[in-house]
């Protein structure tokens, strides 16, 4: 049986780490939304050649 660890007090965030781990969040959201965009036009040539 696992034992849970103690949660770490951790210090708040200051305004830079909170916007640079937004900023990491949102480069990874777009990254994702690019290879969405780009299956989905992928399925659309499909689509076309048929």
């Amino acid at each position: 049986m696992k034992k849970d660890k103690p949660h770490k007090k951790t210090q708040p965030l200051t305004r830079l780490e909170e916007l640079e781990k937004e900023n990491l969040y949102l480069k990874a959201e777009n990254e994702l939304l690019k290879k969405l965009e780009a299956l989905t036009q992928a399925k659309e040539m499909l689509k076309k050649k048929r």
